[in-house]
């Protein structure tokens, strides 16, 4: 089993966008039929300045390629060989006063307390890591870490910021990529609007490689 990463144009959306949602809902157990409601969503973001995505597409043989679920992950593209399917997807966008997901950590940060000046340092300069998911049938291969080293190279942006849902204890595949990949608390047990589950929003320094988190402490 081969597996590359590769940039998704967004000139060619159409392509990938329904393969990368059902990873999306599958990796995060989502009922099915919320794919129906991300579509709108993610073709919006393509929209935001600097909106960058990458995937990992990997090689399956003729067996697995037409598996309930895993069918649903091929690609009819000129970019995608016969037998590739998408089992990872990662995008992000530079992030904005206004934008929403950046009035919410406002919002979460003043209202524990944090002064306006600081508030402001926190939520300014960053690139929002809106989505990395790996398909359950391609997890534990390091994909995570590749999708996410990939997307940020060489982004402008002096630090990166994410959401993620809380875990008991942090122990998920996501809190652990995060923390492995130096990530810090910023605002954790957050609510959104619209959301019952509790969030935490971490972060650090761009570039991945270099030194130090990004704490709001």
């Amino acid at each position: 089993m081969s597996t590359r990463l590769i940039a998704l144009p967004a000139a060619e959306v159409n392509a990938w966008l329904d393969p990368a949602i059902h990873t999306y809902v599958t990796a995060m157990r989502y009922p099915r039929g919320t794919e129906h409601t991300r579509v709108d969503l993610w073709r919006n973001h393509l929209t935001r300045s600097g909106w960058t995505a990458v995937a990992a597409l990997t090689t399956v043989s003729a067996t697995e390629l037409f598996r309930p679920g895993l069918s649903r992950l091929r690609l009819d593209t000129e970019w995608a060989h016969d037998r590739e399917i998408l089992v990872g997807v990662a995008y992000g966008y530079t992030g904005a006063a206004d934008q929403w997901w950046n009035r919410q950590l406002r919002r979460g940060l003043a209202g524990r307390g944090y002064p306006t000046p600081q508030v402001d340092a926190i939520t300014s300069d960053y690139f929002e890591l809106t989505e990395l998911h790996v398909h359950p049938y391609a997890q534990g291969r390091g994909l995570g870490e590749a999708l996410l080293t990939t997307l940020v190279a060489g982004r402008p942006e002096a630090r990166i910021l994410l959401s993620t849902p809380e875990v008991h204890g942090e122990r998920n595949r996501a809190w652990s990529l995060y923390r492995r990949m130096g990530f810090v608390d910023v605002l954790r047990h957050y609510t959104f609007v619209g959301d019952p589950r509790p969030f935490a929003f971490l972060g650090r320094n761009l570039p991945l490689g270099g030194p130090g988190p990004a704490s709001p402490e």
